[in-house]
């Protein structure tokens, strides 16, 4: 008998180093949470945002709201295959609307759920089940790729993504130094199109991108005097007059994820729908300084979007225009 207790006594002070690998933080919104200290089950409450982000570092996240149980996206783009490339392994999914079911992300077992700050109110519910993270992904708090760097710094990933940034500031100096203008001082505007006209916030790769280049936001005001433009990933409407005047040195157009034709004729097609002649007025339109990019590569807030921007800019810099 003091054998079997001395061998349960050793077995549990062998594995409590582990289990007491936790550390204390406050998140985004001033909430004090213990997390684990490498979080090994992650789970998430937003794919392109969050997900997207630690995968892009290497990690798997083990569920995902917005997938169904089978794995299928809730929408027509899935963002792994879009940013990362296909044949990554897909998360499970705990609902993909309306309130997750608590039955599906239990049994995932997860030991950490990441959320945005749009999810306070469910954080209640979500933490019955793990503890929760609340980062957010608006504001003026996050601009850039700065949400993954945050999230590497949460989940013991830091030296992962100072790599990746790395590769990736060495490749923005060789693109703006094939670059046939200069960008110093030249402004750029990511226009997304829905129903309706809007502006892209400032939480995304594409940004990231964009202004390692060298070029700077244009801001603009709608007819009414509202501001769109900068704050977030979110998007700002804007107006079609005020679009209509626009003139910034590159004009970025990004087509509905909803949309099948994402790319430059399906994008063109869509705003003439919305601003009828549009191509046949606007400066940018007239001297060929737009850039025609799918969203569904370059809206993450992740190294991996950033590159494809580049890709992108790279490809348009080298047309003959």
């Amino acid at each position: 008998m003091r054998f079997l207790i001395a061998c349960t006594v050793a077995a549990v002070l062998a594995v409590s180093p582990v289990l007491a690998a936790e550390r204390t933080v406050t998140d985004d919104t001033g909430r004090e949470v213990t997390v684990p200290e490498h979080p090994q089950r992650i789970v998430v409450m937003h794919e392109p945002l969050l997900g997207i982000p630690l995968m892009d570092l290497g990690l798997e996240v083990t569920g995902s709201y917005g997938r169904t149980e089978d794995g299928e996206f809730v929408i027509a783009v899935d963002f792994i295959d879009t940013v990362l490339g296909e044949g990554k392994p897909k998360p499970g999914g705990f609902g993909p609307v309306g309130q997750p079911d608590l039955e599906k992300l239990r049994a995932l077992e997860p030991d950490l759920i990441l959320a945005t700050e749009l999810d306070a109110g469910k954080v209640d519910q979500l933490a019955t089940v793990a503890p929760v993270y609340l980062q957010n992904i608006g504001g003026t708090k996050v601009h850039g790729f700065d949400v993954q760097e945050d999230l590497a710094a949460l989940v013991g990933q830091e030296e992962a993504f100072a790599a990746r940034k790395a590769a990736y500031l060495e490749r923005v100096a060789q693109l703006h130094a094939s670059l046939p203008a200069n960008t110093a001082g030249q402004t750029y505007l990511p226009i997304f199109l829905t129903d309706q006209l809007n502006v892209v916030g400032n939480s995304s790769g594409m940004v990231q991108a964009l202004e390692d280049l060298g070029y700077t936001r244009l801001e603009v005001n709608n007819t009414d005097g509202t501001t769109a433009g900068g704050g977030s990933m979110m998007l700002m409407p804007l107006s079609t007059e005020a679009f209509g005047r626009l003139n910034p040195d590159v004009l970025v157009l990004l087509n509905n994820y909803m949309d099948e034709g994402r790319d430059e004729a399906g994008t063109r097609a869509k705003l003439g729908k919305i601003v009828p002649g549009w191509d046949r007025f606007m400066k940018p339109a007239l001297e060929d300084r737009i850039l025609f990019v799918d969203p569904a590569k370059v809206i993450t807030p992740t190294v991996a979007s950033a590159e494809h921007m580049l890709d992108a800019v790279e490809n348009w810099s080298g047309k003959e225009r």
